[in-house]
């Protein structure tokens, strides 16, 4: 009963990470979208001196 118990709580930590590093993979690919999005628009405005990040 032992390993068994065990080998369902590691299936149930697998699963979980997974699915955490899913939703860390979609955070990922939002702010990724977001910072291109950001750099375009500022491409697009020239060579003004207002940024909207610092370096």
């Amino acid at each position: 009963m032992g390993p068994l118990l065990l080998v369902l709580l590691l299936a149930l930590i697998l699963f979980g990470a997974g699915f955490a590093l899913k939703i860390l993979w979609w955070v990922a690919v939002v702010v990724l979208a977001i910072w291109l999005l950001g750099f375009l628009v500022r491409a697009g405005e020239g060579a003004s001196r207002s940024r909207w990040y610092r370096w």
